[in-house]
């Protein structure tokens, strides 16, 4: 599915002028789960923010065509689309086909993968990560058909077992080298990456195979539902700033995407959470 207008259609508009600071920086709908993405746009608009990271949930509910020509009219770049994976899931070929197809007509290149954890009643994480690969190579066609990179992102080990088999950027650009870099890549992503006392050496190694940067910070204690224990940059531990710099050293020129899941920010309003995020992101990353 193309992302191209068709013809005699209304030209996009003119790319968001972004504001000062703010040229590389996207701003993940995860990070403001309950805000509609009608406001979500019009506000980025407002902050002079010229990125977007969207979730296929939220895009779905809106009306996925309707959806593309909301963030082509106001000027955004959607800088991804999330997500796709999950290949231990019944159905995960069609899925995966179809958020393919989304992500061309929302004019991203990239798609985020995360991989889903251990089949039912397995324990074999070898062979999880083998059929990992497979399933990317039967999907990396369509992808470099429709213009779309395959973005395998890396989730934290204590995730491995329900969620993510891919526990280390090692272990994605493993998968990732047996594919040409602009059809399937690695995000960098600072929660899930900055613990590994190899990742500055993974991040060079990744060189142009780095998809997407995306920020958020380590918050302790944790939450009981883990999945929300991100914070804003400067919330944590976690040396955001020399990681910008070494996705910059590995050549990557690319959006820094602030995606943050954690309940406290979701209960402010969605303005309020952007300008936070804003805030944080020209205090701690630049």
């Amino acid at each position: 599915m193309s992302a191209v207008p068709p013809a005699g259609a209304a030209a996009p508009a003119a790319r968001v002028a972004p504001a000062a600071g703010l040229a590389r920086f996207s701003f993940n709908q995860a990070t403001a789960k309950h805000w509609p993405l009608a406001e979500v746009v019009a506000g980025c608009v407002a902050a002079g923010v010229p990125g977007v990271g969207l979730w296929r949930e939220p895009v779905a509910e809106y009306g996925l065509d309707r959806a593309a020509r909301l963030v082509r009219d106001a000027g955004l770049t959607v800088t991804s689309l999330c997500r796709g994976g999950f290949f231990t899931t019944p159905g995960w070929r069609d899925e995966n086909r179809r958020a393919i197809e989304e992500a061309a007509t929302l004019g991203t290149t990239e798609l985020v993968l995360v991989s889903g954890g251990l089949p039912p009643g397995s324990r074999d994480v070898d062979g999880a990560r083998r059929a990992v690969a497979d399933a990317i190579a039967e999907l990396a066609p369509q992808a470099a058909a429709a213009g779309v990179r395959l973005a395998i992102e890396p989730l934290h080990p204590m995730f491995c077992a329900d969620r993510c088999v891919v526990a280390t950027l090692g272990q994605a650009l493993d998968i990732a080298e047996r594919f040409a870099p602009e059809v399937v890549g690695v995000v960098v992503d600072t929660y899930h990456v900055w613990w590994d006392d190899t990742v500055y050496d993974q991040i060079a190694r990744a060189g142009a195979r780095i998809a997407a940067f995306q920020v958020a910070d380590w918050v302790t204690p944790l939450p009981e539902g883990v999945l929300l224990g991100r914070g804003l940059p400067g919330q944590g531990t976690v040396e955001l700033r020399r990681l910008r710099e070494a996705v910059d050293a590995a050549g990557y020129t690319g959006p820094v995407e602030v995606e943050v899941f954690q309940a406290d920010l979701w209960s402010r309003p969605g303005p309020d959470i952007l300008a936070a995020t804003i805030d944080t992101y020209l205090t701690h990353i630049p």
